[in-house]
């Protein structure tokens, strides 16, 4: 009979370890009930949060909470009074008969070749006094003059290089504060533009020529270019150079 016992336990198939633990916990332990843990959750959702504390009115005396800000109310006088500057351009005076946006070039002489000198609106401003004529041109940023005189009747606008919306003329300009003679160069945007700005510089050359501006600088300009005199120049000839030197002031004061 042992020798039987023994055999039929070795037959059987083996329950595992994890199994047997398993099953004796469902036959050694009752079942808990899952009722009263979800009425305890759902009273706990059901409570009412605890409001925060209200901050006690000894609240003021701690260090820790930042205080209200107080305004002071001063006021504070600058130390240096300044007054206000107002800069006389000239122009105050002048009447702006014609304004376009074009760009300047100057011909350097020393090293023969054209030089930007800014870009901007070109100006003819009329005197409201002795209603004379002039060109004005400042750079569009900085406002410096970058042309600036009197339009002569012996002037004459000449095509640069067959362009047909460039403009070059020879002038006594005065924008650096100087009488200079610059060959100048002026350029638009487009052909109808530039001859525009052509009629309105012919037509001033007119006006002025009717006011008698330039009458001076005209008749200097083939003494400037002539040869120089001999040792004994002839009489009719030596009042030539000191009648250029007496109008030479004149034109270089209607050019500024």
């Amino acid at each position: 009979l042992h020798r039987s016992s023994t055999r039929a336990r070795s037959a059987a198939p083996a329950t595992p370890r994890s199994a047997r633990s398993w099953s004796h916990r469902l036959t050694a332990e009752p079942a808990r009930p899952l009722l009263p843990r979800l009425q305890t959750d759902a009273m706990a959702e059901e409570e009412p949060k605890k409001a925060a504390p209200e901050a006690d009115d000894g609240a003021e005396d701690d260090d820790n909470q930042l205080a209200p800000e107080e305004e002071t109310g001063g006021e504070w006088a600058p130390l240096v009074q300044l007054e206000e500057v107002k800069v006389k351009t000239h122009e105050e005076e002048e009447d702006v008969l014609f304004k376009m946006r074009a760009k300047l070039f100057r011909f350097d002489k020393p090293n023969k070749q054209w030089k930007e000198r800014g870009t901007g609106d070109v100006k003819f401003l009329q005197h409201k006094e002795n209603k004379k004529v002039r060109l004005l041109m400042r750079r569009e940023k900085t406002l410096k003059i970058c042309a600036n005189h009197t339009v002569l009747p012996s002037m004459k606008l000449v095509e640069n290089a067959g362009s047909d919306r460039s403009w070059v003329w020879f002038a006594q300009d005065f924008a650096e504060g100087e009488v200079s003679e610059d060959m100048l160069a002026i350029r638009f945007a487009n052909s109808e533009n530039a001859l525009k700005f052509k009629e309105e510089f012919e037509k001033y050359q007119k006006m002025n020529s009717e006011l008698g501006v330039g009458a001076g600088a005209a008749a200097a300009a083939p003494t400037k270019a002539a040869e120089p005199a001999k040792e004994e120049p002839a009489p009719a000839k030596a009042d030539a150079p000191a009648a250029a030197a007496a109008e030479a002031p004149a034109a270089a004061k209607e050019a500024a």
